[in-house]
């Protein structure tokens, strides 16, 4: 493919990425829970999925595991700070969670691993956020609520991973036929 063959191709990705940017101005309507920034993670991590519907159904179930362990962390290290543990209590917790996320990868379907990081990851930054929980909510309809942006953003980024792989195979296999 020449790069003159090639250009229509970054081009069309750049036209999405710009429509995400309109939609995440015009979100309150449309799509309230959703962060661009997470978005456009999740739209890579579909191509670092392999580019397929198993793939990114891979990424949405990473994030959310990543999620769950995001909570589970919280919620373990509260415990065993309750325990006298101090500053101790969050490493112990990230090692004792950890080791059930890494086994994530001996299940199918489970076992895209990156993602259950990535989701950990953005959870915890939606959690520092903070930026619009109800006043007086519990900690637990703030888990809530930052688990909604996360697989909200997520899955549009999965729709923008799949459309950017049917219009390039489109595009390419337009330039086979010539």
């Amino acid at each position: 493919m020449t790069f003159k063959q090639f250009l229509p191709i970054p081009v069309m990705i750049a036209a999405l990425a710009t429509g995400l940017m309109v939609l995440d101005m015009y979100k309150a309507p449309v799509v309230p829970h959703m962060h661009a920034w997470i978005t456009f993670q999740a739209w890579a991590m579909y191509f670092m999925a392999g580019c397929t519907l198993a793939g990114g159904l891979r990424v949405m179930l990473g994030y959310l595991g990543g999620a769950i362990a995001s909570v589970a962390i919280m919620e373990l290290a509260g415990l065993l700070g309750g325990w006298g543990l101090g500053g101790a209590a969050v490493p112990v917790a990230v090692f004792i969670v950890v080791i059930f996320v890494i086994s994530a990868e001996r299940v199918p379907g489970l076992n895209f691993v990156p993602a259950w990081f990535v989701g950990a990851g953005v959870f915890f930054g939606i959690m520092n956020l903070k930026q619009d929980w109800p006043a007086g909510a519990t900690k637990w309809s703030n888990y809530q609520l930052a688990g909604t942006y996360l697989m909200v953003s997520c899955a549009i980024g999965m729709v923008f991973g799949i459309v950017t792989v049917f219009l390039r195979g489109k595009y390419e296999a337009s330039l086979k036929k010539t």
